[in-house]
């Protein structure tokens, strides 16, 4: 019984001390060896109590002091992600440093305030960041052109525009840098981004397949939104198919406009000319220079004149280059499916009603003019009316209420409540009710009195001839106070107890018959004690 009762004991005791026991909350997960290390050292310094789990990736603290502490690490510039940044400029004494050790440092800090900016985004856990920035050379042509590459731990999987996005993020961070020339690698080994300084065209195929999704996403989301509001929530099912032109084509067009000529020049030109037929005399007179050609000479005269105008007008002239990218929309599919209304009829029964071609038909305007529908594309609409099953409607989770909202960590922690509960239950109805009954059940008479007082039926056996008339007395009594006929559960009683002795005195039989000599010095033992 003090054995159980101390082992009860101890079992409470660690009970009530879970119970009361502060809940802990991460206060960082996810940090590296040092980090950790760093973190713990500044919570001793404060006094609080703290654990570190996961593997030692991760520190709790009271759920009451998370919120302080946390402002107290990062007062300290913890954590630091498993890298330095700018503040290793802070620490160390710039007076001796030679340039060289000048530029590592400078190098380290940009990698570790890029390793930490990338570890900020929603999908990362860890981020590696190395890169290579080539010294400018004097008098060098040709500049060797800045590399990054990055090494990430994600959560689930990147798509194309979070990766392209990264890549962007580190080259207009890095002067000189890129983005072609980023490379990406996941924990796995897989390549996220080559990293090659060819443009990949908007990362090819998969690309054009998420805008595709994309559309489609967009595009059934807008139509169950107004079809909850007509049919009601879960009675409607849409499906869109976008086809993409995957080609990319470039259109250069030279347009002229007659209508709008300007005059650029205007050249004129006028010739006057005088001949006389006829031979003339060749005389000295004529021949001078300042003679007069008609003079001394006969023959018909001949004038000409002659006047030429040369305009030059400027017509107007446009040039148009086009480029046509891929991904663009040229035919659109959209199904709807519906499901009628549920009414009781007078049998309390359930009647299922299909939908009138009117409201079918109001319902296929809203879905085209919802998508931007255009024939001459060759999009497609088709609403159709069937019954749902009677699991339609299971899929649809409910909205959960703001009030009953309980965090991972709210839910371990009520685990863990009912299990010690469930554990207590157990303790109190098969330890503690049965060890209860046993301690306050009450003494049987005779129980706890000698062999030979038993013998007597609890009579007290005195020596001397005044204690033999007792006993006889005694004993007389006592029989004359017994029934003269002994009840059943009497005789039941002496059958156990005579099967009982019977056993005992078998039991010790056995034990003379193996141990011989051991019973004949207990019995000459007593035989002396005796004497």
């Amino acid at each position: 019984m003090g054995v159980m009762a101390a082992i009860l004991i101890g079992l409470f005791s660690f009970i009530i001390f879970q119970a009361t026991a502060p809940q802990l909350v991460p206060l960082y997960t996810d940090l590296s060896m040092d980090d950790v290390s760093a973190v713990v050292q500044e919570l001793e310094g404060q006094g609080v109590t703290y654990e570190v789990r996961d593997n030692s990736s991760a520190v709790f603290v009271p759920e009451e002091d998370v919120y302080r502490l946390r402002m107290v690490v990062a007062q300290a510039g913890l954590p630091t992600g498993g890298g330095v940044g700018y503040e290793i400029f802070d620490k160390t004494d710039t007076l001796g440093a030679t340039s060289f050790v000048q530029n590592i440092n400078h190098l380290r800090a940009l990698e570790g305030e890029l390793a930490r900016t990338i570890r900020s985004l929603g999908k990362i856990k860890t981020a590696r960041v190395h890169l290579v920035i080539p010294e400018r050379q004097l008098f060098q042509r040709d500049r060797i052109p800045p590399t990054a590459s990055i090494v990430l731990a994600v959560r689930g999987a990147l798509d194309e525009g979070q990766i392209r996005a990264i890549q962007h993020m580190v080259a207009s961070a890095v002067e000189g840098l890129e983005p072609s020339y980023v490379s990406i690698v996941d924990e796995r080994g897989a390549l996220l981004a080559s990293g090659s300084g060819r443009d990949e065209g908007n990362f090819g195929v998969s690309a054009l397949d998420d805008q595709a999704m994309e559309i489609e996403n967009r595009l059934r989301i807008q139509i169950e939104e107004i079809l909850n509001n007509v049919v009601g929530f879960g009675r409607a099912r849409v499906k869109v198919a976008a086809d993409l032109n995957f080609n990319r084509r470039t259109e250069k067009q030279e347009i002229y406009d007659p209508a709008g000529q300007v005059v650029r020049s205007t050249q004129t030109r006028e010739e006057n000319s005088t001949s006389r037929s006829g031979e003339d005399a060749v005389t000295v007179g004529n021949q001078l220079p300042t003679a007069d050609p008609q003079a001394g000479g006969a023959g018909d005269l001949d004038q000409a004149n002659s006047s030429e105008e040369v305009v030059n007008y400027e017509i107007s002239k446009s040039t148009v280059t086009e480029v046509i990218e891929a991904g663009e929309l040229e035919r659109l599919s959209v199904a709807v499916l519906v499901d009628g209304t549920y009414d009781q009829n007078e049998n309390g029964e359930v009647v299922y009603t299909p939908r009138s071609e009117e409201e079918m038909e109001q319902i296929a305007k809203l879905v085209r003019t919802a998508v931007g529908f255009d024939e001459s594309r060759g999009d497609t609409v088709e609403v159709v009316n069937l019954r749902f099953t009677e699991n339609a409607l299971q899929d649809v989770e409910p909205v959960a209420g703001g009030l009953f909202e309980f965090t991972r960590y709210d839910i371990m922690r009520l685990i863990e409540m009912g299990v010690l509960l469930v554990i207590s239950v157990l303790l109190l109805i098969f330890a503690v009710n049965p060890l209860m009954k046993k301690v306050l059940a009450p003494v049987e008479k005779g129980s706890d009195l000698a062999p030979a007082e038993a013998a007597a039926g609890g009579a007290l056996v005195t020596t001397g001839p005044d204690g033999q008339q007792e006993y006889l007395a005694q004993l007389v009594d006592d029989r004359a106070q017994k029934p003269a006929i002994p009840s059943n559960e009497w005789i039941e009683d002496a059958k156990s107890e005579a099967a009982l002795h019977a056993n005992s005195i078998k039991e010790i039989s056995d034990m003379i018959e193996e141990l011989p000599t051991e019973a004949v010095n207990i019995v000459r033992g007593w035989l002396n004690e005796a004497a």
